[in-house]
């Protein structure tokens, strides 16, 4: 009886997207205000809630963690940032009335001001219930383990909260097109990865759940590298500016590879099913979430995605299983019933 039970539910969307952006009308509309009319070289798509509907249901999709996919807010003053940015969460709060169980939602700031960011967390997820925060992977070449962002931090980690870290374009001037498509997603969410760890955020503020895009950039491949990044000098300056830097505390890398091995990462791979071989020797299978970055690949890449998971091998049924839909509800539970 509960395998027949078992099948009947399959037959109905049940998987969790963790990676999926919502493009509403009035926040393109601003960016285009601004001379922002692509997102990493890409014009933003065509979206709305029915189509998005659509695509859930023919790819079984039953509930999509929504995120903004590029805040262009930070190119302008602090006044335009946190309007759209309320204007934004709002509307994420908005859907999730509208479709019960189709959307959570991760919470946009309006950084880099910590004062409006503050207060809009408390908004967005006090008020709004929003499912957790994204964060880009630097604003304007500051990466979340700067010193700025320390009482944000304390603050997530008392909420315990989910984090979704998205890359940005990374702040290097005069590198050619052709050289930062392929990397930059990956580079920059690396960079961000290890100004936390070297920071000492991922130690000091343990409650705070982190997932990474794009299965951590290179962070599986370089984990052990990372780690043992001591460059004394440029450590030191760090630790004279104030920061609790991992690196001068702990000598024993092992220790750095176990808080690597807290976060999650999204199957939204960078280099094909080879990624999830490396991402395998770094974390454990609980700790790897769905992902397809709908709307700004193609409706088309929704179920090449999620396949790209189902065919690579070191996924048995169970673990597929569990990347599909129960790793996303240890993070986001009020979804059970869905």
């Amino acid at each position: 009886m509960m395998s027949i039970i078992n099948k009947l539910k399959r037959s109905q969307p049940y998987r969790i997207d963790i990676h999926h952006h919502i493009l509403p009308p009035f926040y393109v509309a601003a960016l285009e205000s601004i001379g922002i009319t692509t997102a990493y070289g890409v014009p933003f798509p065509d979206w709305s809630p029915e189509e998005t509907i659509g695509v859930l249901d023919k790819n079984r999709i039953a509930t999509a963690i929504t995120s903004i996919p590029m805040l262009g807010v930070y190119y302008k003053d602090s006044s335009f940032a946190r309007d759209l940015v309320r204007r934004c969460n709002e509307y994420s709060a908005q859907l999730m009335r509208d479709y019960p169980g189709r959307f959570g939602a991760f919470a946009s700031l309006p950084l880099p001001d910590m004062d409006d960011a503050l207060r809009e967390l408390e908004y967005a997820i006090d008020t709004l219930k929003l499912d957790g925060v994204v964060l880009m992977s630097n604003v304007g070449g500051h990466y979340p383990g700067d010193q700025a962002y320390d009482e944000l931090f304390a603050e997530f980690n008392r909420k315990k909260m989910v984090v979704y870290i998205h890359p940005n374009n990374p702040p290097d001037a005069g590198i050619p097109e052709y050289l930062k498509i392929p990397l930059d997603t990956a580079l920059d969410t690396t960079r961000a990865v290890i100004s936390l760890l070297y920071a000492g955020f991922l130690e000091r503020y343990p409650d705070v759940r982190i997932i990474l895009s794009h299965t951590g950039g290179i962070v599986p491949y370089l984990a052990r590298r990372i780690v043992l990044g001591r460059y004394e000098e440029a450590n030191q300056t760090a630790y004279d500016k104030g920061m609790y830097d991992f690196t001068l505390r702990n000598r024993d890398p092992e220790e750095g590879i176990e808080i690597l091995k807290r976060l999650y990462y999204d199957t939204l791979s960078p280099a094909g099913n080879d990624a999830f071989r490396t991402l395998q020797e770094l974390v454990d299978p609980s700790h790897i979430l769905l992902a397809t970055d709908y709307p700004m690949l193609p409706k088309k890449f929704t179920a090449i995605k999620i396949a790209a998971v189902r065919r690579y091998k070191g996924f048995d049924d169970k673990k597929v299983a569990a990347i599909e839909r129960e790793n996303a509800l240890e993070l986001f539970p009020r979804f059970k019933e869905v």
